[in-house]
């Protein structure tokens, strides 16, 4: 017999969501480092990059901030799109999460804070509520404080530590990602729906915006997902 969690969860399955959660959390947490050290070669001093990560937490939104600091007026249109663009997706999130998660009040805005791409895979990748809302809140909390830990570091080390991005940090949040997408590839149709959304935001990529490639896939990925599969769909 499985032994449960005194809320229910059994304590197996809250296993798999602790260590997804801490997964995701260190191998995007990690790449905060890139972040403090651009932000301070960009101008800033530590407190102003801590104080991004802590109040803005948004990772691309931030890398555009620090964009616009660095490349004054001429990289400001481009940048804002950008920003825009990843606010829209986490709006789209929070349309998802809303109900799912079913807070109010101040959790409500904690909610809020924390609801970012990481977040919401590991929540979502659950097949029980209560292993979604305990991989949401994990996973933002681990992010959160391992993300403003290594945005400390990168600040204080600033160049110090080189290009930031040659430790392939970034790479290592795409094979997280890529690990919680693996075990929903269960069918025909939703190893079709991921390749389709993969292909689309690749060739996207080189010609448009950042964030505009993911929203389009996600759109081709609705659109292949509820066409008609025939009679017995």
């Amino acid at each position: 017999m499985t032994e449960a969690h005194p809320r229910g969860l059994p304590r197996a399955e809250r296993t798999v969501v602790v260590r997804e959660a801490l997964s995701v959390g260190i191998a995007t947490g990690a790449y905060g480092i890139s972040f403090g050290a651009l932000a301070v070669a960009a101008g800033l001093d530590v407190w102003q990059a801590m104080a991004l990560s802590l109040l803005m937490f948004t990772g691309g939104s931030q890398f555009a901030f620090i964009g616009i600091v660095a490349g004054g007026v001429q990289a400001a249109p481009a940048a804002i799109g950008a920003s825009s663009l990843l606010g829209v997706r986490n709006g789209l999130y929070a349309l998802e999460l809303t109900q799912l998660l079913g807070v109010t009040g101040l959790r409500r805005l904690g909610a809020a804070h924390l609801t970012i791409d990481e977040s919401t895979a590991v929540a979502v990748s659950q097949d029980d509520v209560r292993a979604s809302r305990l991989g949401f809140w994990l996973t933002g909390g681990a992010v959160f404080t391992l993300w403003n830990l290594a945005t400390l570091g990168g600040a204080l080390l600033g160049t110090q530590v080189g290009d930031p991005r040659t430790y392939g940090l970034d790479a290592a949040a795409c094979a997280a990602f890529t690990a919680l997408l693996w075990p929903r590839l269960r069918s025909r149709d939703a190893v079709a729906v991921a390749a389709v959304a993969a292909v689309v935001s690749i060739a996207l990529s080189p010609s448009l915006p950042l964030g505009v490639p993911v929203l389009v896939a996600a759109f081709a990925a609705l659109i292949v997902w509820r066409a008609p599969r025939g009679r017995d769909a």
